[in-house]
């Protein structure tokens, strides 16, 4: 079984978003990993509804998957960074979040996508560590209920310098929320190369169980900085050999939030870096058309077998 490949939203920032899903489509690519931004599907403005539509329709045009990230920089807060984060010792700062995921939750349901990706923030200085997991515990309930309702898991990244930043930190919050079995886990592989003690290919293999969402993209170890393919220090084909072995069918999403002024280029040299080694593994479908595609070009499902878009929400 052949690896699904997506390319990140928040890598192509400079182009309108329609535009953005006719680039990956032409590519071809499989899908999409959506971040809910100003600039291409705003959580928080007028008439979400009615754009959510528009996407969906979009997409099952184009015969592309998705997954909805919620890693946007000022979405909530023009003047901090990913502020207010799950951590926040605010309580109404810290539901604005919640209420964030919750509305990511049932966008993600309405556009038929397999995941939402999210992750814990960093821990305020005035805050401890065990009374920080406690808040991210708490503020993921009603989140997790959504997910619940939806059906859409909740994939949380562990991220290098925040409060959740290691396949351990994980399991730790497993436990806080009871293995809720909604809560599963977005593996992002430079990350994997940058912090975490197995190679990236066996965190592939450890976080099995649980992987809800893939991101992936070069880097080095011991800088979280995220880099083009060929540009960092990991060996890509056994990471893909192992996601095929293990028959993950999410996207696994080109991540280079920090290259969108390139996104074009840099969308169609990663494709032909990932699929050349797939084609070493021995795992790339033999039908891959060549980058880039025409307009008949083979189209993945953009559901999974078994699964429905939700109904449209009002959110």
């Amino acid at each position: 079984m052949s690896v699904r490949l997506g390319y990140g939203s928040n890598g192509l920032t400079d182009l309108r978003l329609d535009d953005a899903l006719g680039l990956l489509a032409d590519l071809g690519y499989d899908g999409i990993g959506l971040t809910l931004d100003h600039m291409h599907l705003d959580p928080v403005g007028p008439g979400l509804a009615g754009r959510v539509a528009r996407v969906s329709d979009r997409l099952d045009a184009l015969g592309l998957g998705v997954t909805v990230e919620t890693g946007a920089r000022y979405v909530l807060d023009p003047r901090r960074k990913h502020g207010p984060t799950l951590l926040d010792p605010d309580p109404v700062a810290r539901a604005a979040r919640t209420g964030l995921l919750v509305t990511a939750v049932r966008v993600a349901a309405d556009l038929g996508a397999h995941a939402v990706h999210c992750f814990s923030g960093v821990r305020p200085a005035n805050v401890d560590e065990n009374t920080a997991w406690e808040l991210l515990a708490d503020a993921l309930g009603p989140v997790l209920d959504a997910a619940q309702a939806s059906g859409v898991p909740l994939a949380v990244e562990p991220e290098p310098g925040q409060l959740l930043a290691s396949l351990a930190d994980f399991h730790r919050l497993r436990a806080l929320v009871g293995d809720h079995p909604l809560l599963g886990l977005t593996l992002d592989i430079g990350h994997c190369q940058c912090l975490e003690p197995l190679s990236p290919a066996d965190c592939v293999t450890a976080a099995a169980p649980w992987l809800r969402h893939v991101q992936i993209e070069d880097m080095r170890r011991g800088v979280h900085e995220h880099l083009p393919f060929g540009e960092g220090e990991i060996d890509f084909p056994p990471v893909l050999a192992a996601l095929a072995a293990l028959g993950y069918q999410g996207l696994t999403v080109v991540e280079l939030p920090r290259h969108s002024h390139a996104g074009p280029r840099l969308a169609r040299s990663s494709l032909e870096f990932l699929r050349a080694r797939l084609a070493e593994t021995g795992t790339a479908p033999p039908s891959l058309p060549a980058v880039p595609a025409g307009p008949d070009r083979l189209l993945a499902p953009r559901r999974l077998p078994g699964t429905v878009r939700g109904g449209r929400t009002s959110c």
